[in-house]
């Protein structure tokens, strides 16, 4: 029966003269430390080192020994992080619990749930054109994460951490009132823009169901990028993709005025864009300086105007000095109003 084995990947490096960020290492071992009597203490450690491509370090070797030592078994490790004690360079390591076998691959047999969504997203269009070989080095740094519906994934404003693969399950897509403006299922992905624009989170994600993605950090999200061209060309055509109908949506949105702010759109060129487009529906405004205004388009045309406690022009001309609000537009008109004169 082997020994229980864990992983360690490096995660920051410092001129380490061997080892590179992404370099992964498997510890299996047992020790029995010596007690208050003196006797003598027992330990087996093998450590592999997964890219076969570098040389071995004696020194690492010896820092990942004392981890086991201090432990007793390898499987006991806690979710840590390590230093190398180092010689012209240094580096950090961190603990994963993927089990791995003597080749430094995870072990399909010891992480059943893993394996099978390897076997799944290997269809994804994200995944599609990576080899097998490449897709399982590239999930070794993911994590798998359970949600209920309803539940925030990432909240806009939020620092960019994470990237997200929807494996199961639905999404949607919040804008900052909370409105869903798209949802995203199996196999799409989110968080990528704030990691390769380096920014805060630019929509809240909602679980829409019962929904499991796989997590990749910050850190192995851009060293993924790095190795991989064939990603890079994948998420250029995905943000040209996402500009494009994030365009549309904000070009749709103040067509028919259905939601924004003063801020984005003054209320001159809000009335002029319900004019044009020949809108017929009841326009609110709220968070304004003195209350909430409401206005009644048909087919462009303003029959009704309330502000302030004034009506008509006066009410209208009263909202043109507002900078700041929130406005919804909702098509449609009461029967009563069908045949108000403008």
């Amino acid at each position: 029966m082997g020994f229980p084995k864990v992983t360690f990947q490096v995660s920051e490096t410092r001129e380490c003269p061997k080892y590179q960020y992404g370099d992964s290492f498997t510890i299996s071992g047992i020790a029995v430390v010596m007690d208050n009597d003196g006797d003598s203490s027992f330990v087996s450690t093998t450590v592999i080192q997964s890219n076969q491509n570098r040389s071995d370090c004696d020194i690492l070797y010896g820092d990942l020994v004392k981890i086991i030592i201090k432990y007793e078994r390898s499987d006991q490790i806690p979710d840590c992080m390590i230093s190398c004690t180092g010689c012209s360079g240094s580096i950090r390591l961190e603990h994963s619990r993927k089990l791995v076998d003597e080749r430094g691959v995870i072990a399909q047999d010891q992480n059943t749930e893993l394996a099978e969504i390897i076997s799944l997203v290997s269809n994804f269009q994200f995944f599609r054109n990576v080899s097998p070989k490449n897709l399982n080095e590239i999930l070794q740094s993911a994590i798998i994460q359970n949600f209920k519906k309803d539940d925030i994934i990432i909240r806009k404003g939020d620092p960019g951490s994470n990237f997200y693969i929807v494996v199961s399950g639905k999404v949607n897509v919040l804008n900052e009132t909370g409105i869903s403006i798209s949802t995203l299922d199996k196999g799409d992905v989110f968080g990528e823009m704030s990691l390769i624009c380096d920014e805060n989170v630019g929509a809240t994600i909602q679980a829409k169901e019962e929904t499991t993605v796989l997590n990749i950090d910050h850190k192995h999200f851009k060293f993924i990028l790095d190795k991989y061209p064939i990603l890079q060309r994948y998420f250029t055509r995905l943000l040209a993709k996402r500009l494009s109908i994030s365009n549309q949506i904000r070009s749709d949105d103040y067509a028919s005025g259905m939601i924004g702010k003063l801020e984005e759109i003054p209320p001159e060129a809000l009335f002029q864009t319900l004019h044009v487009n020949s809108k017929t529906g009841i326009l609110t405004i709220t968070q304004l300086t003195k209350g909430t205004a409401r206005f009644s388009m048909r087919q462009g045309a303003l029959i009704k105007a309330t502000y302030a406690g004034l009506k008509a022009e006066a009410a209208f001309y009263e909202i043109l000095r507002e900078k700041n609000g929130r406005f919804k537009f909702t098509p449609g008109l009461p029967p009563e109003d069908f045949d108000v004169p403008e």
